[in-house]
């Protein structure tokens, strides 16, 4: 799923001069539409289309993930390794919802551990944790 189709979400960006560590307790939340490639109508048999199960957890994990990236140097990205989510209620399509991610353990340095959640409005949509691990990628200006 490449969530940059018809979704208008802000591209991440490094802080600038030294970046805020990256310890427990840091947290971020990323208000979106659910549209486009974040809805299904289950093969035609809701007869509406709806957040899917893939789209939430996408948010949520790109939530985790430019909370990272915004605190992590040059040079240094994550990936995901674990989701452990619940999809626990509906969110029709054009609702305005939110993804929340709050770092809650840094393990050797490289692994994160976050809290996840997707809501509208003060409805839980979708509630559980994360795991990404700190990689290390090609600079921004390098070849």
């Amino acid at each position: 799923m490449k969530l940059d189709e018809g979704i208008d979400l802000p591209e991440p960006e490094r802080a600038e001069g030294e970046p805020e560590p990256l310890e427990p307790g840091v947290a971020r939340e990323e208000e979106f539409t659910v549209e486009g490639a974040l809805v299904t109508d289950v093969g035609g048999t809701l007869g509406s289309s709806v957040l899917s199960t893939p789209g939430m957890i996408a948010m949520m994990e790109r939530t985790a993930s430019v909370l990272a990236y915004e605190r992590l140097p040059e040079g240094r990205a994550t990936v995901g390794f674990e989701v452990c989510i619940k999809h626990v209620a509906g969110a029709g399509e054009g609702s305005r919802c939110t993804a929340s991610a709050k770092l809650t353990d840094v393990v050797d340095e490289r692994k994160l551990h976050f809290d996840v959640e997707v809501r509208e409005g003060e409805r839980t949509i979708g509630v559980g944790t994360h795991q990404r691990r700190v990689i290390e990628v090609p600079s921004d200006g390098g070849s």
